[in-house]
């Protein structure tokens, strides 16, 4: 049995909004950031209903002078997996 590591999505979300407001930047600067036509993508990851993709996730980190590791909160539970 393997143990596999899985993102809590409401704790990355909630960490996305501490790592944008700690940078100063609004939503609406972040969306331009990203030349997002509207702030939907941003309000599901900081909610927690969605992730950034992972090009995305590059692009936060490097606005937030962060690691991508940084950015994602692993879960406590784990997927198990039979190998």
């Amino acid at each position: 049995m393997v143990e596999i590591p899985t993102v809590d999505m409401v704790k990355t979300g909630e960490n996305i909004m501490k790592l944008r407001e700690c940078t100063g930047l609004s939503v609406r600067e972040l969306q331009d950031v990203f030349g997002f036509a509207t702030p939907q993508a941003i309000y599901k990851w900081q909610h927690g209903t969605a992730l950034p993709t992972i090009d995305n996730l590059v692009v936060l980190a490097a606005v937030f002078h962060v690691k991508i590791d940084d950015i994602l909160v692993l879960s406590d539970t784990q997927m198990k997996i039979s190998a």
